[in-house]
């Protein structure tokens, strides 16, 4: 039976909102310093940063679909997978010397630590679009039958 009382609809827009946070965080402030100075500048690491806003917004998204019994799955790999990968790449940044300063941002590594970030990147977007899907399910009116 799907629960779709008042604390569902609290965790699911809560989760969600939180899970949008750090990907829109760079866009908002890329345009507020291009206003301000005139230079464009994308922070593309700030996702990552914000690791635990997504990693709240994550769990109440999981706890309002096990609620709902809809897309526990789809948010429960779009967390691991980020999770795996951006605690990858950072394992690689700091075993490799780019974390540190010994390397130089250049060559296959560099690109490999990217890779990894655009993929965890991905990941939270997909977070995003289920908590997008889920906030449908959870405020859908039931059918008069």
């Amino acid at each position: 039976m799907q629960r779709k009382d008042l604390l569902t609809r609290i965790l699911a827009v809560s989760g969600t909102v939180l899970v949008w946070i750090p990907l829109l965080a760079p866009l908002f402030f890329s345009i507020l310093h291009l206003i301000r100075s005139g230079q464009l500048i994308f922070d593309y690491l700030m996702p990552a940063e914000l690791f635990i806003v997504v990693l709240m917004g994550a769990g109440l998204l999981l706890w309002a679909s096990l609620r709902v019994h809809a897309y526990t799955r789809l948010i429960a790999w779009s967390l691991g997978i980020g999770m795996v990968f951006l605690i990858g790449s950072q394992a690689l940044a700091v075993a490799s010397g780019l974390a540190s300063g010994e390397i130089e941002p250049t060559g296959a590594v560099w690109i490999l630590v990217l890779s990894m970030i655009v993929i965890y990147i991905l990941a939270v977007a997909a977070l995003a679009m289920a908590g997008i899907m889920l906030l449908q399910i959870v405020f859908k009116k039931p059918d008069k039958a």
